[in-house]
């Protein structure tokens, strides 16, 4: 009997060891397809915003309150209503797009999209090369990428269940949606001013709520063995996490990038 109990004990181990390099191999996946998200994105915001833009006046078509002048690229997206499809795509395909992915799409077909998506998001934030600083935008992302890093490590590392913070978090940003588009109208700085200390806060609160709902999905799934599955929720993690790094720094922005 004693024998029998120190080979399930043994066993046990040994299955908690390979659970746990599984983890750390599917967080690295996690984290390297984000870091990779997050490159096409500055990558394609700043090509197109070079494009958009021009020192030449004889090439320019428009020309911004800022001084910044346009070429026919940039007078498309960024004055036209075709602005309005590219403010809101990214929506769309995170609200409606993604979770059809997910289910009918192959674990590459889904990591396709998501850099898809990635340079999508690239040219929605492409305007922020011409309203702010370079040295403000890295500097943003700087602090950005140091808070980010320590809200996803206290939400791997925690003891604590903050699983109940998902869904008052994304009724938060339901409402930080509603909001923004409200006062794109009334154009009301106060107001600006509040969405951005509230974004922080709530997409402060989703990195560390993300982190753990990723880590705790895999320990829940990894015994079925189904890597297909396993390699698809990486994917959707990285989303997540992506979205959240993202419009922390948008609205970190607000508060320290200085403009043009």
């Amino acid at each position: 009997m004693a024998e029998f109990n120190t080979i399930r004990t043994a066993g046990a181990g040994v299955r908690t060891a390979e659970i746990d390099a599984g983890l750390r191999a599917h967080m690295n996946k996690v984290y390297g397809t984000m870091s990779g998200g997050l490159l096409i994105t500055a990558l394609a915001a700043w090509a197109i915003a070079g494009l958009a833009t021009t020192t030449n006046p004889a090439s320019a078509v428009a020309q911004l309150p800022n001084g910044t002048m346009l070429t026919a690229l940039g007078s498309a997206i960024y004055i036209s209503p075709l602005k309005w499809v590219i403010m809101f795509a990214p929506l769309a395909f995170v609200f409606l797009g993604w979770g059809a992915l997910m289910r009918r799409g192959s674990a590459a077909t889904v990591q396709l999209g998501f850099f898809a998506f990635a340079a999508l998001m690239g040219l929605s934030f492409s305007s922020i090369f011409i309203v702010f600083t370079s040295f403000s935008i890295a500097q943003t992302f700087l602090v950005t990428a140091i808070a980010f890093a320590g809200l996803s490590l206290w939400g791997y590392t925690t003891k604590k269940d903050i699983s109940a913070w998902g869904s008052f978090l994304i009724m938060g940003v339901i409402g930080l949606i509603v909001a923004m588009v409200i006062n794109i109208f009334l154009q009301s700085p106060a107001m600006m001013f509040a969405i951005s200390a509230i974004g922080v806060l709530i997409f402060a609160g989703l990195t560390a709520f993300y982190t753990q709902d990723i880590k705790n999905t895999y320990v829940a799934h990894a015994a079925h063995g189904d890597q297909e599955w396993l390699d698809k929720a990486a994917m959707d993690g990285a989303l997540s996490l992506y979205i959240s790094f993202l419009n922390m720094f948008q609205f970190l922005l607000m508060f320290l990038g200085q403009q043009e």
